[in-house]
């Protein structure tokens, strides 16, 4: 099934006096909404408690969990030991995912810094499936890794590159982040068959049994010359881009995602506005005469 929800709590969770993540699944229960990423971007410190508390919250109102690995992450790293570290902190990503019941860690793959980009991606892709062995080790096999795709060009993950780190294993799961791929091409998704060329190649890649269930990001971006500067609010009036164009095409090419928005600070009632439209276009049953 389709999934929205919004990567961490929006203004509006705490204007409504809430406080705490644990109350965050009834509370999107509530708006409609049925998934949520937690972030851990600045590192993992969820207790197992917590983590816990959180996963029979989101069991208990039918809301789907994934977290979003350390920003710091680099796969890619010249230096072993950094790339060991990144290891281990998808590692415990995974294990504060696996204690909230959740599938999915989302992660940065990295920057080639000095190498060059093939290069840089030949290491990264070692790094990630030494990971998915070390998750299979400690009893974690089930988590999926779901390299994102990224909005500048000094970091690793474009579309292409994307796909073909998932295509090396299926415990990899895409993150299609619309606007960083927006981003990337300096306002590339303005059109329905600019989005159709981006599920083409997802299919390709993949297939559709391994592509049907991808997981994806969506906001509006600010972007310059150098790619991703902020990310926007669907209100934000010139922003792109435009989720009307991609929700008929997931319904045409049969997908269904988990789609996570991160605007800011409006992310869930954003999501909602995401849902109501895939909704919206949903192919009608045909009535017997």
């Amino acid at each position: 099934m389709t999934r929205f929800g919004p990567a961490g709590n929006c203004d509006r969770f705490y204007e409504e006096n809430h406080k705490a993540t644990l109350e965050a699944p009834a509370w999107l229960a509530a708006q409609g909404l049925d998934a949520f990423e937690y972030s851990a971007g600045r590192g993992v410190s969820l207790s197992e408690k917590t983590a816990r508390a959180i996963g029979q919250q989101a069991r208990l109102h039918g809301v789907a969990l994934s977290i979003h690995a350390p920003y710091y992450i680099n796969c890619a790293a010249a230096d072993p030991e950094k790339r060991e570290k990144s290891i281990q902190y998808l590692l415990d990503a995974a294990q504060a995912c696996c204690w909230m019941g959740g599938e999915r860690v989302v992660f940065h793959v990295g920057s080639p810094v000095k190498l060059k980009r093939q290069e840089a991606n030949s290491l990264a892709a070692r790094t990630a499936l030494a990971a998915l062995d070390r998750l299979k080790q400690a009893g974690l096999g089930h988590i999926r890794l779901c390299p994102e795709t990224m909005g500048r060009p000094s970091q690793l993950g474009t579309l292409e590159e994307t796909l073909e780190l998932c295509a090396l294993d299926p415990r990899f799961i895409p993150t299609l982040d619309f606007g960083h791929l927006h981003t990337m091409g300096l306002g590339a998704l303005k059109t329905r068959d600019d989005f159709r060329r981006v599920l083409d190649k997802l299919l390709a890649a993949l297939g559709q049994d391994r592509a049907r269930n991808f997981h994806a990001h969506f906001s509006h971006i600010e972007y310059t010359g150098k790619g991703e500067k902020r990310h926007m609010r669907f209100q934000d009036p010139g922003y792109g881009p435009d989720f009307a164009l991609l929700a008929p095409l997931l319904h045409e090419y049969r997908l269904e995602p988990t789609i996570i928005c991160e605007s800011s600070g409006t992310q869930a009632d954003d999501a909602l506005t995401m849902q109501r439209l895939w909704r919206a276009c949903a192919p009608q049953p045909r009535q017997e005469t």
